[in-house]
């Protein structure tokens, strides 16, 4: 009894061992970083908690402006303290002002922030009218920026839509690039009410995305409706 008492009575003196030696540890390589790196650090993750609430499924990346060596940086016993105004986190190029609370010192860092999103782009050059296909569709991660028009993110969602116009290769997909039901198009119109379907044949009047509301042709009645894009072959109308 006495040897299994001894036996975790070591066990636990080797576990506070490796714990004090892994605090020192920490502690030491805290302290190896000069004041310089602190608030280059310090202002990257102040951002990126700043920036990570709106990004959903946007990827952020930071790189902060290394910081004149020349700069003097006093130590900050209580830490350094970060801002920065609503409109400069919108931008891609932020200043982020560096404060202490022990003293006036206080100075402006520039990070550049660059967000990408994983979404559709071409796989190879499409031609206008080419019905897409997985063969010529891939996910990329894209700068932001360069989308102007909505971007998709679901590869088969895309899979049937219509090219309206000739794009490069791995360039991204927007809706104004493409029509699931494009203007002419023999289409299935069909109406829901209180649960059951009617069907009638029509035209289509505008493009559409799926999801979009556009005017189609009833071809029984002459008359034109507004229905939802549901598919290449079919708009939607709820009555």
């Amino acid at each position: 009894m006495m040897k299994l008492i001894n036996k975790k009575n070591d066990q636990m003196l080797t576990h506070l061992l490796w714990f004090l030696l892994l605090g020192a540890f920490s502690t030491h390589c805290l302290a190896a970083l000069t004041n310089h790196e602190k608030v280059e650090e310090g202002a990257r993750q102040y951002l990126l908690s700043q920036l990570t609430d709106d990004a959903q499924d946007t990827n952020i990346d930071v790189d902060v402006v290394k910081i004149d060596d020349r700069i003097n940086i006093p130590d900050c016993p209580t830490g350094f303290h970060y801002n920065a105004s609503q409109e400069a986190l919108s931008q891609s190029y932020i200043s982020v002002r560096v404060s202490c609370k022990n003293n006036e010192w206080y100075l402006f860092t520039s990070s550049q922030v660059t967000r990408t999103k994983e979404i559709v782009v071409t796989q190879g050059a499409i031609s206008p009218g080419t019905v897409l296909t997985s063969s010529n569709l891939a996910l990329a991660k894209v700068d932001i920026r360069r989308l102007r028009h909505t971007a998709f993110t679901d590869l088969d969602g895309l899979i049937g839509a219509r090219m309206k116009r000739r794009v490069t290769d791995g360039q991204a997909i927007q809706s104004n690039m493409l029509c699931f039901v494009c203007k002419g198009d023999r289409i299935t119109i069909t109406a829901e009410v209180a649960g059951m379907e009617v069907k009638t044949a029509g035209i289509a009047q505008q493009d559409g995305v799926v999801g979009d509301n556009i005017k189609v042709l009833n071809a029984s009645s002459n008359r034109s409706v507004i229905a939802r894009v549901a598919s290449p072959e079919e708009v939607v109308i709820h009555l």
